[in-house]
Order: C-alpha cells, then structure tokens, then sequence
C-alpha cells in the first residue's frame, strides 16, 4: 500500500539529490516516513562509498577561494578534489563542490585532510595534555581515559576537514565528509579530498 505521494519523492529528491528511483525506494523502504527516508539514503550513501573507496581516484578538480578586504586578498585556499573520470570532475556540481570547500577550509582552517593524516606526535601531546590537564583538575584516575577519549573526538572534529560540521548548514546539514559521500553516491565513484593549502596574509604557520 502506497504511504507516499509524488510530491514526497520530489521533496526528498530536491533535499537529498538523489535521482528519482533512489528517493522513491527509500521512501517504500521506511514506510513513507519522510525523516527516516533521509537517514536511509545517508546512511546508504555512506556505505557505498566505503564501497567505492578502494577504487582509483586520480582525475579531479581544484576548488578555490579567495577573501578579499577592501579589495585586497588576504587569503586563498587550494583544495584537490578527486574522482575516477574526468567526465564527473568535469561536472559544474562537481567543481562545485570543490569551491564550497575551500570556502568551508578558509572559514574553519582544518589542518590534516583526514584523522589518518594526523601525525602520531601530534595525536601523542593532545592526549597527554588532556590527561594532565584532567588530573590537575581533580579527577578520579579510573575515568581519565574516558575523558581523554571524548576529548581527542572534539580535537579531530576542530582539526580535521572531514570531521568538521560544514560550515553551511543551510546549504548541507552535516559534515564535510558526509558531504563528499553524498557526492560520491550520486555520481557513483570514489571521490575523496586529496589535500589543500590555506594561506592567509599575517598569519603564522601552525
């Protein structure tokens, strides 16, 4: 029995843009319910990307971005945006995309592309830092892991590019990586950002 309308598979088309099969299979799947639908063809998006992820992936684009004050660039930002065809780096979605996270990369400043990225040194002092600061703090020895743990999550959401909260919900309500893998599930290849460079007038490397 049908518990969905056209103008269902349209919305969640146009919110998802999924192609029409997708939106209307998601919506059979979870009975017509509309939130549910849009968790389903996320979560089905994220599983296939890991799919794809084994795939090459040495076409691609570079996004851009450039601040400008009083007419001067004061910063700049480089991203490789990469997929399997040329065809679908050739995409206006796909370069896109590629802009809107160099945009995303100059208002956050992420440091690594992924949690992979991070050097172990650096992943080492953030834990040790936590872990003193919670033991100068008080508190009990037994839960100091669990409070390293929570802690090193929020460092790689502020420091790493995937893990970060686009910074325009308005245009996608999620992460950078669940942005990518959105991509990759509409035009059905491994598509991953390669690696960037930010560079802001001033200002001192990290």
């Amino acid at each position: 029995m049908t518990t969905f309308t056209a103008q269902d598979v349209q919305k969640l088309r146009k919110d998802t843009n999924v192609g029409m099969m997708d939106a209307k299979k998601a919506l059979a799947e979870t009975g017509g319910d509309y939130e549910k639908a849009k968790d389903y063809l996320r979560e089905k998006g994220l599983a296939d990307a890991k799919k794809r992820a084994g795939r090459d992936a040495n076409q691609g684009t570079i996004g851009l971005y450039v601040h400008r004050q009083f007419n001067r660039p004061i910063m700049g930002v480089l991203v490789e945006l990469s997929s399997e065809t040329d065809f679908v780096a050739k995409s206006p979605e796909f370069q896109e995309i590629a802009d809107d996270i160099a945009m995303h990369i100059a208002a956050m400043a992420p440091r690594w592309v992924s949690k992979e990225a991070v050097p172990a040194g650096a992943l080492d002092k953030e834990r040790d830092l936590i872990a003193r600061q919670a033991a100068h703090e008080g508190k009990p020895e037994t839960i100091i892991p669990k409070i390293v743990e929570g802690k090193v999550n929020s460092f790689y959401q502020d420091n790493v590019l995937v893990d970060q909260v686009f910074v325009n919900a308005e245009k996608f309500d999620g992460t950078v990586g669940e942005l990518v893998a959105r991509l990759a599930a509409k035009m059905g290849e491994n598509i991953g950002v390669k690696r960037f460079a930010r560079i802001a007038v001033g200002e001192q490397e990290a």
